[in-house]
């Protein structure tokens, strides 16, 4: 093997380019690119070239390859799936061998731990051929620009997992520490009376509670079985008696 060295930047834009073949081989040149993966070939590869190219060829006979292999045998899944559901699988076996070029790129060209913290860094801060390709790296951008605007307002969902033992569940959306003590105060009269659904006994600021989005009673984590960890999983939560009216 050639004694070469390459810098990060280098490796990076080999990267950008073979990245930038694929993405469009799945978007805009998706009806030629489909068209190319016959079921009835062989093994089939998707190629992505550091000049921004693509290419559907039959993998490499040599062995050991000169490079990592993209995935074998793309065009055989074609006609036994939905075509969103194969490019979107096509998109993630190429993001795999584009990161196995660079990490053998990396341990070829002698690079150390910070040049490859370097290289990987650049690579995080560009989407996922996978991301692009199912539209998520679209959605992300709006999700951001939406929490940033909206931070203080949290899904009734999220707003589960956040009870803590110092402040308890004061209303659907949890208080903060920082917020007038007044409202503070009137939140603890109004949520004082409250009674837990299944023990029937008050409020408790020091105990983790969680509202049914059914009935929306209250209740103790404890009495239905719920931790805070598990909360943080449940997208909708239904007390044990709705639930049970559902199975009916």
């Amino acid at each position: 093997m050639e004694a070469l060295s390459r810098s990060v930047e280098e490796i990076f834009e080999d990267f950008q380019g073979r990245r930038a073949g694929i993405i469009k081989a799945l978007t805009t040149d998706v009806e030629d690119f489909y068209s190319q993966c016959d079921p009835e070939k062989e093994n089939l590869c998707l190629y992505g070239f550091p000049n921004e190219q693509w290419e559907v060829n039959l993998p490499v006979e040599e062995v050991p390859p000169e490079l990592p292999e993209p995935v074998l045998g793309i065009n055989f899944a074609r006609d036994g799936m939905l075509e969103k559901d194969w490019l979107s699988l096509v998109a993630v076996h190429s993001d795999t061998w584009l990161l196995a070029l660079a990490f053998y790129f990396g341990a070829r060209f002698g690079f150390d731990k910070t040049d490859r913290k370097r290289l990987f860094g650049m690579i995080n801060e560009l989407p996922t051929i996978f991301e692009v390709v199912t539209g998520e790296a679209k959605k992300q951008v709006k999700e951001k620009s939406s929490v940033s605007n909206n931070s203080g307002s949290k899904s009734k969902s999220n707003s589960k997992a956040q009870a803590s033992e110092t402040q308890g569940r004061q209303s659907k959306a949890l208080q903060t520490k920082d917020e007038d003590e007044e409202l503070e105060e009137q939140d603890n009269d109004e949520h004082g009376d409250t009674l837990c659904g299944a023990c029937g006994e008050n409020y408790g600021t020091d105990e983790f509670w969680i509202c049914c989005d059914i009935c929306e009673k209250w209740f103790h984590g404890k009495c239905v079985k719920i931790t805070p960890a598990r909360a943080e999983l449940i997208k909708q939560y239904k007390c044990p008696s709705c639930s049970n009216k559902r199975a009916r």
